[in-house]
């Protein structure tokens, strides 16, 4: 097209991710330049300029007593610590010198500044360290990141969906209770809401984090989908074949199906997989304590067949 051709020269900027943003044809033609955020030397730097630059602000009187709280919320954006530090002053413009100190910047942002953008890259990074941190078992970081979410306005039930997804993948048979609980906490901020939604995101995120972790049997079903997509449509084996009809029973179907619960522990060993497959490992049961008991079961049942 004319940007490969040189037709056109593209020049953009974006506060947001381009990975998210940017269309993916379009990004992959293109030279991405990540603009680091501002250190707090250089955002005092900017507010004096401000102060000896801009029209409005030479007519007040301005003495920047403290900074830590315009660059803290301003979170190493120029944009946002210029528009911060605009609507402070204005809303002390009626003092003769505006003393601005951190307490006085604090009150007057309160909730009107944008600390979290539900739509942009910050959603994405905060959702991912409130998960990492559950699944690196620390309940503190967890409890961080979620309050970061809440008070950002995040919903509630975004969140929730979340921790239901990591119960299962992240925890999934080392414990067993966690999906339960994360699904009773869906439920739960469903009805309620906010603000009380809370404490239930709390109690969940804290018991999830401090929770055995196995992700074995996310990894048996992403192995299993990998083998289905690398071999095909393999043929269900005749006697686990369902057999509805005269016909298909004359065709084998179901024949010598050995049903489990007519032999002594409900189970007697067959093949379950296809020919190609047979003894195929997919699910590797955790390292922990229920996973371990699961291991002893099948081991028992299968002896070496599937190596557990």
């Amino acid at each position: 097209g004319a940007v490969e051709k040189g037709i056109i020269t593209l020049i953009g900027a974006t506060t947001e991710n381009p990975s998210f943003e940017v269309n993916s044809a379009l990004l992959s033609r293109c030279q991405v330049y990540v603009l680091k955020s501002l250190e707090p030397g250089d955002m005092v730097t900017l507010l004096q300029l401000a102060m000896q630059k801009d029209d409005w602000l030479q007519e007040k009187k301005i003495d920047l007593k403290e900074t830590e709280a315009l660059i803290r919320l301003s979170g190493g954006d120029a944009r946002k610590l210029l528009n911060l530090f605009e609507l402070v002053v204005d809303a002390l413009s009626d003092e003769e010198t505006i003393e601005l100190t951190d307490e006085k910047v604090m009150a007057i942002a309160q909730q009107r500044i944008a600390l979290y953008d539900k739509t942009g890259e910050q959603h994405y990074d905060i959702i991912s360290a409130f998960i990492k941190s559950m699944r690196g078992s620390d309940p503190n970081g967890a409890i961080y990141w979620l309050a970061r979410m809440i008070e950002g306005g995040e919903d509630v039930r975004f969140i929730a969906r979340r921790m239901v997804i990591f119960a299962s993948e992240d925890i999934g048979n080392a414990n067993p209770t966690a999906l339960v609980l994360a699904n009773a906490c869906f439920d739960a901020v469903n009805k309620i809401g906010n603000p009380e939604s809370r404490i239930i995101l709390a109690q969940c995120a804290t018991y999830l984090a401090s929770s055995h972790k196995s992700n074995a049997s996310y990894m048996a079903i992403e192995e299993a989908l990998d083998v289905v997509r690398r071999q095909g449509d393999l043929p269900v084996p005749l006697h686990v074949r369902n057999a509805p009809t005269g016909l298909m029973k004359k065709m084998g179907y179901g024949k010598n199906y050995k049903y489990a619960h007519s032999y002594e522990g409900n189970f007697t060993e067959q093949e379950f997989l296809p020919g190609p497959l047979s003894g195929t490992t997919f699910y590797d049961p955790g390292r922990n304590p229920r996973e371990e008991e699961l291991r002893k079961f099948l081991r028992s049942l299968w002896k070496e067949k599937y190596g557990y």
